[in-house]
């Protein structure tokens, strides 16, 4: 699979019932009271479904970091 890893962070702690909405992302509580969604995304279009998926949500997106490797299929 080749794609970007993104670190997404939202205000809140994201109740754990919500993980299957956002399939392969892992959910990490903060202390700060924030969530972090972290996990690869193979193109835009799946980085801005996601974003859309939090907005539905009605969640506070507080920002979008992309992770310096990429997946890549090679290994």
């Amino acid at each position: 699979m080749t794609g970007q890893i993104y670190l997404i962070r939202i205000r809140g702690h994201l109740d754990t019932h919500w993980a299957s909405w956002f399939e392969d992302l892992t959910i990490l509580h903060e202390a700060n009271g924030e969530s972090v969604l972290t996990g690869g995304m193979p193109d835009q279009a799946a980085l801005f479904g996601t974003l859309m998926k939090i907005r539905d949500l009605g969640l506070t997106l507080i920002a979008v970091e992309p992770v310096e490797e990429e997946l890549n299929s090679e290994g």
